[in-house]
């Protein structure tokens, strides 16, 4: 219906009007946003770290490290409860998860059995229900006297858990100490901590301090002998050569046992030696540390003991008198920023367990701020060339769709605003393919009720049933799209999350804006002008009536299809593809030259000095920048985070390191497990959609086209050689979405004349289906390629192989629809039964038209 009561207008217009209002602060700066008035909505968008800088890293809790610590606690335990009880014992040891000891006295062995059972107590736990775990359990093995006591894996999941709580608490404090701006740090799975942390200048600074433990300890020094002798010989069991942090470090033979533990700091502050003008770190303990540390410093005079930090030594001063204050100063070779960060460390806690970077993703803030640039011009350009050109092919039609789609758009970051979503480079990505697919609810429309036109209805009339009839094939062939979404936020990560949320939100708005906005001013525009025909358009220039015959010749697509597919799938398991760092792990770099040219053949000979195997620098962008790749370096996170660290070091002198990606072995195994699965995962998730909105036949026939379009785009990523990464899974995810749109629009077609037509041969009707949507075909892959090239050619080198995919994904997605999806349905011997072979194509009755048709 073209009436619309007047609540229904001022909903429709209030919900525009609150797009527009809460889309707007995002024009304005943040200063002129914070200005406005307190009932204004100020809020802007979040930008994701690729467009404003910072830092991301995914962060892992060593098991081992909380194994081997309750190893040690387990052991001190065993000699503790015995030797309370006046048990002796022999050859105390532990190993993996296991303790064993030996009782000298057989007759003994129930008793410290009982005595020991103090470990095995269950403990209250979160996890498991919140029920109770069994740390330990105690076994007497068949040598006599031999006790194993075994950490049990609930127990140590359990100590994992609670790490990662702890962990998250500390690394919190610590990155508040820095003075950024909304950081993002929560659990991630079992054993993970995600740390987002958002304009950040300095990530080297933001990993050192999430790299230490800080676990410190004020030890004796063991002076019984030289550390020489410790070293060439066996040191006393009750100390430990550790060497010190200068270079060269500088052993020292330290007792084992604690005076104090850093767990009783109150505070710590970096400031200034008075007498030496050195940075120094002024500490403060509680009053239990001080009074130990009062009571060993008296003591102790005249003897040296060491501080020491995550089992290196600080420093290891001499006791001149007794320290009574519970205050005192750690000296060593600091700077002002050094001395600082081990404050920060010390303030915030020490780790209950190293924490290792397996994941990271850097970006400077210059390049975030291109980025930003290179979306804003890429997404304007696209923009008024689909404006133009609609306006240009339907003329007030088009004007009337323009109006529709800026409403559109300005209802996406409206919503991406409000819902706090975070905008990342594919998501700009998103809005701009929105704004390019979002003309084909429109097309579908403006051709449907042409179809209506000409088919005898009045203009009024043809509108009126246009919208009607376009609505069960726009809502199926944009669920398909929204289910390609969906799976790719639960299953994404980072960026392509930021994509999967962008896609639909700007598919929710798009069916809302093309059903209610467009309608509206469709209505108001025939009210007011009282037209008696179609408003002309560059279109009535073409033929409007296609007549191809695509099924003649599908032998020869299917054989075309195939051999290429073949070709593809060949080429992939032979020459395969070029992985990213998001599937093959390593490292990626790019740095910007800070005078000059980059010199690309310097940059490889430098670099290969340092032994990191393969590495590849290429130009990226413009003659200042380079890319580097390094490979992954098999050692394990750690290593990864080596190569970093000494590219930093060669490079920084001369080069700005605008973007560091880091994907260890661990995580690049998940992503393309990951990838793989959400491949699959969505395919059968649409099946069942079309599959259950038509019949078998179509579910079938639009899965064979859809992965015919994905194996042909893997063809294309092999013999291009573009990077794949985990863009690269949102465009083939995207292509998908695309396809199967694209797909559905034509089946919907073939099922309505399916009803029209019912003695008509199968092949006549798919013809007739396919030409008389081949206007929405072309015009609808026209704007969505308007809209990517402008973002291939305007949107800047880190997304070109996301939009090459995705241009290359809307050529071969279109041609599926026509070439492979159509024709599969004569092989399935669709309806057959219902056909008499040899029949001429009925032509439609006026009242055929107007009577049995259905949407």
């Amino acid at each position: 219906m073209l009436y619309f009561s007047r609540w229904k207008t001022t909903l429709i217009w209030l919900a525009v009007l609150a797009g527009v209002v809460f889309a707007f602060p995002n024009l304005l700066t943040s200063q002129q946003a914070e200005s406005l008035p307190e009932w204004v909505p100020s809020k802007q968008l979040t930008l994701g770290l690729d467009l404003q800088g910072g830092s991301y890293m995914l962060l892992q809790v060593e098991r081992q490290d909380i194994v081997k610590d309750r190893l040690t606690t387990t052991v001190d335990d065993v000699r503790r409860l015995l030797r309370e009880a006046g048990i002796g014992y022999t050859g105390l040891s532990g190993t993996g998860q296991m303790v064993q000891v030996r009782i000298r006295d057989q007759a003994r062995i129930e008793e410290a059995k009982t005595v020991l059972a103090e470990l095995a107590e269950p403990i209250n736990s979160g996890l498991f229900g919140g029920g109770t775990v069994g740390e330990a359990t105690i076994e007497e093995e068949s040598q006599p006297g031999l006790l194993r006591i075994t950490l049990t894996d609930d127990g140590i999941d359990y100590r994992v858990s609670s790490a990662v709580a702890q962990s998250i608490e500390v690394v919190r404090k610590r990155i508040d100490e820095l003075g950024t701006t909304e950081p993002v740090i929560q659990r991630q799975g079992a054993d993970r901590i995600l740390v987002q942390v958002p304009g950040l200048e300095d990530p080297e600074r933001l990993k050192n301090l999430l790299n230490q433990t800080a676990k410190l300890a004020f030890r004796m020094v063991d002076s019984s002998m030289s550390v020489q002798e410790a070293m060439e010989g066996r040191p006393p069991a009750t100390s430990e050569v550790l060497f010190s942090t200068d270079d060269p470090p500088i052993p020292y033979l330290i007792q084992k046992s604690v005076l104090v533990s850093g767990e009783n700091l109150v505070d710590a502050q970096a400031s200034f030696d008075q007498r030496t003008n050195e940075p120094v770190v002024t500490f403060r303990f509680d009053s239990k540390g001080g009074q130990r540390f009062g009571q060993a410093t008296t003591q102790n005079v005249g003897l040296p003991f060491a501080i020491v930090l995550d089992e290196q030594v600080i420093s290891a001063p001499v006791i001149r008198e007794p320290i009574l204050g519970g205050t005192g100063q750690i000296s060593g070779s600091f700077d002002a920023q050094s001395a600082n960060d081990l404050a920060i460390l010390l303030r915030a806690g020490a780790l209950p367990a190293t924490l290792t970077v397996i994941e990271e993703r850097t970006v400077g803030p210059g390049l975030g701020a291109d980025s930003v640039a290179a979306g804003e011009i890429a997404g304007i350009i696209g923009a008024l060339l689909v404006l133009a050109f609609m306006f240009v092919a339907y003329g007030t039609l088009g004007f009337i769709a323009n109006l529709a789609l800026i409403a559109n758009v300005c209802m996406i970051i409206a919503l991406l605003t409000v819902l706090g979503a975070t905008l990342t480079l594919p998501g700009i990505a998103g809005i701009v393919l929105t704004v390019g697919m979002a003309v084909d609810s429109n097309v579908l429309i403006y051709e449907r009720i042409r179809e209506e036109h000409r088919g005898g209805r009045s203009l009024i009339q043809a509108i009126d049933a246009g919208f009607s009839k376009a609505f069960a094939t726009i809502l199926d062939a944009n669920v398909t799209t929204l289910i390609a979404a969906v799976i790719l936020f639960y299953l994404g990560t980072g960026p392509v999350r930021g994509f999967a949320i962008t896609l639909a939100i700007g598919i929710v708005t798009t069916v809302f804006t093309a059903f209610t906005l467009t309608r509206w001013l469709a209505a108001e525009w025939v009210r007011r002008r009282r037209p008696k025909a179609m408003p002309k358009g560059a279109l009535d220039l073409f033929i409007r009536d296609f007549s191809f015959r695509f099924m003649s010749v599908r032998r020869y697509s299917f054989i075309a299809s195939a051999a290429a597919s073949l070709l593809a799938l060949g080429l992939f398991a032979t020459v395969n593809m070029n992985y990213g760092i998001d599937f093959m792990g390593g490292s990626m770099i790019e740095v910007q030259s800070k005078q000059g040219n980059a010199d690309v053949g310097d940059i490889r000979a430098r670099l290969s000095e340092l032994n990191l195997g393969d590495i590849q620098a290429q130009e990226f962008g413009t003659p200042r920048e380079v890319l580097i790749r390094v490979q992954a370096q098999g050692g394990g996170e750690n290593a990864e985070q080596t190569v970093i660290t000494l590219v930093r070091a060669e490079l920084e002198g001369d080069y700005d390191i605008r973007r560091v990606e880091v994907v260890g072995p661990t995580v690049s195994g998940e992503l393309a497990q990951a990838g793989t699965i959400a491949v699959i995962v969505s395919l059968m998730a649409i099946l069942v959609y079309i599959w259950f909105r038509f019949e078998w036949q179509f579910a079938l026939g639009a899965v064979i086209a859809t992965i015919h379009d994905v194996v042909l785009t893997i063809g294309i990523f092999v013999i291009t050689g573009i990077e794949f990464n985990l863009s690269s899974i949102a465009a083939v995810l995207t292509i998908v979405g695309y396809s199967l749109n694209d797909t559905v629009v034509v089946y919907d077609r073939v099922r309505e004349n399916l009803r029209r037509y019912k003695k008509m041969p199968l092949p006549a009707l798919l013809d007739r289906s396919i030409n008389e949507m081949l206007p929405r075909t072309i015009l609808t892959s026209v704007t969505t390629l308007l809209a990517l090239s402008a973002l291939y050619i305007f949107g800047g080198e880190v997304i070109q192989s996301f939009t090459f995919a995705m241009i290359f994904g809307v050529v071969v997605g279109t041609y599926s629809s026509n070439y492979i999806a159509a024709p599969v349905l004569i092989l399935f011997k669709l309806r057959a039964d219902s056909f008499r072979v040899g029949l001429d194509v009925e032509e439609p009755s006026e009242v055929e038209t107007t009577d049995k048709s259905t949407a």
